[in-house]
């Protein structure tokens, strides 16, 4: 049997590994109150300690337009923390997996971007996780995967976070739903995420840089249509362009992430609609039509 720590343990992509890596394998979880990954001696002491076969990080600070005023912050947990996280990993011969993030690039792309497109981060989160991947990838055996547009926990009930958990709220309680129409994403269903880390450390996919998304695309407004059309609600939309936002850090337009790498590992992603069929199937107290999905 494995043994598998997992950081950031508590979190919406934590939670959702934690439950999907306990599947045949001793998984080790640790939030923040159990380790402070910005403190290097207790992360070297601890996994010095805990002799994981495999170590998955899904600490991470995600406060985008904070990290303009918080640059430390951001970079302490986001790179300086995944290095003292791959040094420790090679130490104990563990292999280590981090996730990344569509932030790395500057959204100028007018096709989905490869492992093999050069990032151009545009603010200090961007950056931040870019020199995280390098600080991963030291590691002698690394799985660096970036996602993006999360949603989704486990277990469903948890507080939802997240963009497309907004548009949820808003459509079931008959609001208008304000969504970007000039911004391309595909959204990233934690539960498919989850399932995607476990194939490839089970597999013989070599290590590595993985794009770890949803298979296909669509602007934030193509996606409340469709949260609408499967809840089987009015579709209350308010299309908005980021430029009318008053938002510290710039964000990519345009970031669809090609998952062609992950099925040549044969790790083949749900299309974005079945997630989040199977989404809103697992809420509590969500009611969807039997004709949607």
């Amino acid at each position: 049997m494995t043994r598998i720590v997992v950081t950031g343990a508590h979190g919406q992509l934590g939670g959702a590994v934690v439950h999907e890596l306990a599947r045949g394998h001793e998984v080790v979880p640790l939030g923040r109150a159990d380790l402070d990954l910005t403190h290097d001696a207790d992360v070297r002491t601890a996994i010095a300690r805990l002799r994981p076969d495999v170590v998955v990080n899904c600490a991470a600070y995600n406060d985008v337009d904070g990290a303009e005023d918080h640059p430390l912050d951001a970079l302490d947990v986001n790179a300086f923390a995944v290095r003292t996280l791959a040094q420790a990993a090679a130490e104990a011969g563990a292999a280590l997996v981090h996730y990344s993030t569509d932030f790395v690039f500057d959204g100028s792309a007018n096709a989905p971007y490869t492992e093999q497109d050069r990032p151009n981060p545009r603010g200090v989160y961007a950056a931040s996780k870019l020199l995280g991947e390098w600080f991963a990838a030291d590691a002698p055996r690394a799985y660096i995967l970036r996602v993006e547009s999360l949603f989704g926990s486990v277990p469903p009930d948890r507080p939802p976070k997240g963009s497309l958990a907004g548009l949820l709220a808003a459509l079931l309680e008959g609001r208008e739903a304000r969504a970007f129409e000039d911004r391309v994403v595909s959204p990233t269903f934690v539960v498919d995420a989850a399932w995607a880390t476990r194939r490839l450390l089970e597999t013989t996919a070599p290590p590595g840089l993985y794009h770890c998304v949803n298979s296909g695309f669509a602007t934030w407004v193509e996606v409340a249509r469709e949260l609408a059309r499967q809840l089987g609600v009015e579709p209350r939309i308010v299309p908005v362009r980021m430029a009318d936002m008053t938002l510290k850090a710039a964000r990519p337009h345009y970031c669809v992430l090609s998952n062609a790498k992950l099925a040549e590992a044969g790790i083949v992603m749900p299309p974005w609609q079945d997630a989040i069929a199977r989404y809103l199937k697992a809420l509590p107290n969500v009611a969807v039509p039997r004709a949607a999905g």
